[in-house]
């Protein structure tokens, strides 16, 4: 029952979180919607931070279970978008709240494992310095956090799936495609 009850509440708070912002809503509006009383909020989440904090972290993991190979850099953007955009208002309302650090510690990390299982499996067998792998690593977890920062930042107004696709043909093939 405690588990059903959780869910709810998330469910609930999810809901609210894709029609107004995350300062628009209250326990109460998680409550009544979900058909609970406060004393079961407080019994599951210390308030609404921490509800943030759990549904933003298990978003991250269900994606990653989702995702536990990689086989390309376009899978990795893929997967980060997918995050993003199951609940694009949601996401959009997290990060324009003070829960903000909340959401960018769990997208990088996110980043970080998906481009991590993806360079991992690139270079398995291949001679490659720990050291190189771990720089690579860095490097395109940031590249990939920061366009997820720089997309959310300008409105969510571009296709972001059409922007990663285009950076992913560029590094392949190099600067050959800016001539044309």
């Amino acid at each position: 029952m405690a588990s059903f009850t959780q869910a709810a509440i998330k469910e609930a708070f999810l809901k609210l979180l894709n029609q107004r912002p995350l300062n628009q809503i209250t326990i109460k509006d998680i409550v009544e919607d979900c058909g609970i009383n406060r004393n079961s909020f407080y019994y599951h989440f210390e308030d609404l931070p921490a509800l943030v904090e759990e549904l933003v972290a298990e978003q991250v993991q269900a994606l990653l279970q989702k995702h536990p190979t990689v086989s390309s850099v376009e899978e990795c953007a893929d997967a980060v978008i997918e995050l993003v955009m199951e609940n694009r208002r949601a996401v959009y309302h997290i990060y324009h709240s003070l829960s903000r650090d909340v959401f960018e510690r769990h997208l990088m990390d996110g980043c970080g494992s998906i481009v991590s299982t993806y360079l991992k499996t690139e270079f398995a067998g291949k001679p490659i310095d720990p050291a190189d792998l771990d720089a690579l690593i860095r490097l395109h977890k940031c590249a990939c956090f920061g366009s997820v920062i720089d997309w959310l930042n300008g409105g969510m107004k571009d296709d972001i799936a059409d922007y990663f696709r285009r950076v992913c043909a560029l590094q392949k093939s190099g600067l050959e495609h800016l001539e044309h």
